[in-house]
Order: C-alpha cells, then structure tokens, then sequence
C-alpha cells in the first residue's frame, strides 16, 4: 500500500476543490453578485462600483484557474497509473502503451493509427 503523503498546497487544492464544487458555493457566488447588481443604484453604477465586481471576479478566476489545473493534473495522473497497472496484469497486453503520454504527438498519431486499423479489421469480421 502506498502511504498518502500530502504537501500542504495539495490538501489546500483538494479543500478548495471540494467545497467550490458544491450547489452552495455556486448559490453563494450568486448571492454576491445578485448584492452587486442590486447595489448598483445605490452608489450609481460608479466606476468604483464595477471595479469591485471586476476586480474581484478576476482574481477569483485567476486563483481557480491554478487550483483547477493542479487537480486536473493529479486526477490525470492517477488514472494514468491505474490504466497502466491494468496493461500491466494483462497476459496478452502490450505493455508498451505504457508510457504512451510521453511519446510525442507523431508517434502517438502513429500508434493511434494501428489500433484504428485493428478496430476497423475486426468491425469487418464482425460483420
């Protein structure tokens, strides 16, 4: 078994990820925005008034953008491994697919071409 070593960066994504994921953050972000809208005559749709919004949407997106890729990462990269332990065990796999996504795109294109080949004998033999 292998042991789970987190960085703090890793569980603060996975926090992060987990709660903005939910109904309730969305329903949250609404609720601001709906504040926002709504406070707009209040202070007359100043510039400062839409620099809040724009501010603040910017910076949350630029934080999530980060976030969302590094467990976009780290999802990608665990399956990767559980595929690669599934070729593995296999008897009459090819256990040279499993490295596939460090070869570089000609050579995948090239590998890719061969399994479209086999797809398209075997549909014919099926009928």
């Amino acid at each position: 078994m292998v042991p789970k070593v987190n960085s703090p960066f890793t569980r603060f994504a996975k926090r992060v990820s987990l709660v903005t994921g939910r109904p309730v953050t969305f329903i949250l972000a609404m609720v601001v925005i709906l504040a926002w809208g709504i406070t707009g005559p209040l202070f007359g749709f100043s510039d400062t008034w839409q620099l809040v919004i724009n501010t603040g949407t910017t910076i949350v997106t630029f934080l999530m953008v980060f976030l969302i890729q590094n467990t976009q990462n780290r999802d990608t990269e665990a399956l990767q491994i559980k595929l690669d332990e599934l070729i593995r065990v296999q008897q009459e796999a090819n256990n040279a697919l499993l490295d596939l996504e460090e070869l570089d795109d000609d050579e995948l294109e090239r590998i890719r071409a061969i399994y479209l080949a086999l797809a398209r004998e075997q549909r014919e033999r099926d009928g």
